[in-house]
């Protein structure tokens, strides 16, 4: 992930967490979070000229790298603990 799509990344999960912070990512469906989402998606959409979907899409790609690497960290960190993380 390049520092440009961290700062992207960033930017939409703090509005997030600045304007939604009740917001269950668990028990809230996908496509409840992205009309809560769409304002700041719209906001990115006009300074960068592109649409709405692109940075939807893009967004979404980002979002499911970051778990990925999280996941990653987190199986590294407790490897030596000798339990087995699915």
């Amino acid at each position: 992930m390049t520092e440009q799509d961290k700062v992207f990344l960033d930017r939409i999960n703090g509005y997030a967490a600045d304007y939604l912070p009740d917001l269950d990512p668990e028990k809230t469906q996908i496509s409840v979070q992205l009309e809560l989402l769409k304002p700041i998606m719209q906001e990115i959409a006009t300074e960068t000229n592109e649409s709405v979907e692109s940075i939807f899409i893009r967004y979404m790609d980002l979002a499911s790298l970051a778990s990925l690497e999280k996941q990653a960290k987190f199986k590294d960190d407790f490897k030596d603990l000798d339990i087995q993380i699915q």
